[in-house]
C-alpha cells in the first residue's frame, strides 16, 4: 500500500473520530437542544462564526463523502456526493457571500435553515450547471 493511500485513510479515520467526538461531547450534559442555524442566527453572527458553520458543515460531509467511498451500496445521487458536485468551485467567501447576499435580498425569510439556503441556492443551481 502506498504511503500516501495509508495516510489518506488515516486522516479519514481521524477526522470521522474527531467529528463522533465534537457532537459527543457537545450534547453531553446540554439543558438544551442545540438550534438549527437559520438566517436570524446567521445575520448576527460575524464573519469568524460564518467561516466557523461553514468549515464544519463542510468537514462533516467529507468525513460522509470518505465513508461512503469504502461502501459499496454508496452512490452519487447520496447527499453527500451531490453537495460536493453542486458547490464545486464555490471557496469558503464565496459561499458565505452567497449566504449572506441571499438573507440580505430575503429579510422576510430569516426562519429559513441556513442548510436549506445552501441547498436551494448553491447546491441545485451547481448540480444544473455541473452536469
Amino acid at each position: 500500500m502506498p504511503i500516501e493511500l495509508g495516510r489518506s485513510k488515516l486522516r479519514r479515520v481521524a477526522s470521522a473520530a474527531c467529528a463522533a467526538l465534537l457532537v459527543t461531547c457537545g450534547t453531553v450534559g446540554a439543558a438544551e437542544e442545540v438550534p438549527l442555524v437559520d438566517g436570524t442566527h446567521w445575520t448576527k453572527s460575524s464573519p469568524e462564526i460564518k467561516k466557523a458553520y461553514l468549515v464544519g458543515l463542510s468537514n462533516a460531509i467529507q468525513v460522509d463523502v470518505a465513508y461512503q467511498a469504502d461502501n459499496p451500496k454508496a452512490s452519487a445521487s447520496d447527499f453527500s456526493p451531490k453537495v460536493v458536485k453542486g458547490m464545486k468551485g464555490h471557496t469558503l467567501e464565496t459561499a458565505l457571500a452567497s449566504i449572506d447576499n441571499w438573507y440580505a435580498a430575503h429579510p422576510d425569510q430569516l426562519q429559513r435553515p441556513v442548510v436549506e439556503t445552501i441547498w436551494f441556492e448553491m447546491v441545485v443551481p451547481g448540480l444544473n450547471k455541473n452536469k
